[in-house]
């Protein structure tokens, strides 16, 4: 007999009297059990630990070190318990209770795994009962589950505290990162329905280099040759496209053109950036206190960088009245800087730019806004998710400036899809309009030689 039929035999044969003169009903429907039947060993192991480790190494338990040895404690404490009570459990009944907690100890709980798996690259936890996961762009349901909701929030605040974030009622919403930079957002009830849902975003250990993304077919060698050019010449460039469609990995190939003898400052929302240059400095907003008070925003940051003599300032995302303060940085001399934003189209980008100057609360004319952005803003990079779950570029966009009221666009790249394979996979390619670009002197002076026939559409 298993070790969980055991645990569920002793279980039954100590039903109390109402449960069994219950069982003898007419009509009797057993109760579903949704408790985990190793729940007590689970528990004893904890009180174990808290026993025989120090507190201390307990917080340090992120630590390679200290995981190894809380690891192989675990392990004891699990073989006394299962010598001393369960003696027939099988060797594979054995590793599945320590794997299992060794992720609630060490790890993230039931998602650890998924975290840990290199191809789901997103985690979305919709209530205890519920697990999708996305690979290669597509979504699927995932066989994890968690006890009950009270587990899915034991898992959100072991990741929101460690970097001082919380989450209650009265702060029902977080964001957050894991620590090797995934992005996690979290939102409880009562604002979600359903249970507590997270939603991690998972970055690679290694990022993502611009051979990779040219061998994902996300972009063209001669694409990536003339956006680090641009970066080199310190043109400003804003990275639009949609949710999941790749914004942040294509910042992190833009921002690793940048020169190593440059002081890089970041700003984000909740930190997860990988640049390898050494000379960078990260910063990261803050939220309000439990009274409302003390959050640091990103507008905050944003004019705190510009007196901290960057060469660059990478934005994460701007999506308020940041804008402004970024726009007024790049008309400014500092040139060469990065962000990112949501939008369907590169003419929709420069809409979402109007929008969220607007939002800073400054009563400025459109056409005074319009100046700002043609001014500022050197080119746009669309990205966008396709509908068989691959990433692309879809348009490379000079912002030339204005002409009347409109601010003058022009595409450089774009991608054209011609038709649809037999297993639905996109076809189409990434190619160059014909047209140079305005700044292409700027090349020249910098010493920078681009082949010819790299905007040749032919």
């Amino acid at each position: 007999m298993s070790l969980l039929a055991r645990i569920e035999k002793e279980k039954n044969t100590s039903a109390s009297p109402v449960e069994k003169a219950e069982k003898t009903t007419i009509g009797y429907q057993p109760k579903q059990n949704t408790t985990d039947p190793l729940k007590n060993i689970k528990k004893r192991v904890h009180e174990s630990l808290l026993k025989e480790v120090a507190s201390e190494v307990l917080d340090r338990s992120d630590e390679p070190e200290i995981q190894e040895q809380l690891k192989a404690k675990i392990e004891e404490i699990i073989g006394f318990i299962l010598d001393h009570e369960y003696p027939a459990t099988t060797r594979n009944e054995r590793l599945k209770i320590i794997n299992e907690i060794n992720d609630e100890v060490l790890g993230f709980g039931p998602i650890n795994s998924l975290i840990l798996d290199p191809t789901v690259s997103e985690i979305m936890v919709n209530g205890p009962q519920q697990v999708y996961v996305e690979r290669q762009g597509l979504l699927e349901l995932s066989p994890v589950k968690f006890r009950d909701n009270d587990h899915v929030l034991h898992v959100i605040e072991k990741i929101v505290s460690p970097i001082g974030r919380r989450i209650d009622e009265s702060s029902p919403m977080v964001d957050a990162r894991l620590p090797d930079g995934s992005r996690v957002n979290a939102i409880i009830p009562p604002l979600a329905l359903k249970g507590p849902t997270i939603t991690i975003r998972k970055f690679s250990k290694e990022p993502f280099t611009v051979n990779d993304l040219v061998n994902f077919g996300t972009l063209t060698h001669e694409m990536a040759q003339f956006l680090e050019a641009c970066v080199k010449i310190k043109l400003n460039i804003v990275v639009s496209g949609g949710t999941g469609s790749g914004k942040t990995t294509t910042l992190n190939v833009l921002s690793s053109f940048i020169p190593a003898n440059e002081r890089i400052v970041t700003i984000e929302d909740a930190a997860e950036l990988q640049l390898r240059q050494e000379h960078v400095v990260s910063l990261e907003t803050r939220p309000a206190n439990i009274e409302g008070k003390g959050a640091i925003t990103m507008r905050d940051l944003v004019k705190n960088s510009l007196r901290m003599r960057p060469d660059r300032i990478v934005v994460g995302e701007v999506r308020g009245g940041e804008a402004l303060d970024m726009l007024q940085a790049m008309n400014t001399g500092h040139d060469g800087s990065l962000t990112t934003g949501h939008a369907n189209t590169p003419r929709d980008m420069l809409a979402r730019l109007e929008t969220m100057v607007l939002m800073a609360g400054m009563d400025l004319p459109v056409k005074a806004i319009r100046e700002q952005i043609a001014s500022a803003v050197d080119l746009i990079v669309q990205q966008a998710r396709l509908r068989d779950g691959s990433r692309k570029i879809t348009h490379i966009t000079e912002v030339q400036g204005m002409e009347g009221d409109i601010i003058t666009l022009q595409d450089i790249f774009v991608f054209e899809q011609t038709g649809v394979d037999e297993r639905n996979k996109i076809i189409g390619r990434l190619k160059p309009t014909g047209i140079k670009p305005k700044f292409f002197d700027r090349f020249e002076v910098s010493g920078i030689k681009l082949p010819p026939e790299l905007f040749s559409n032919f």
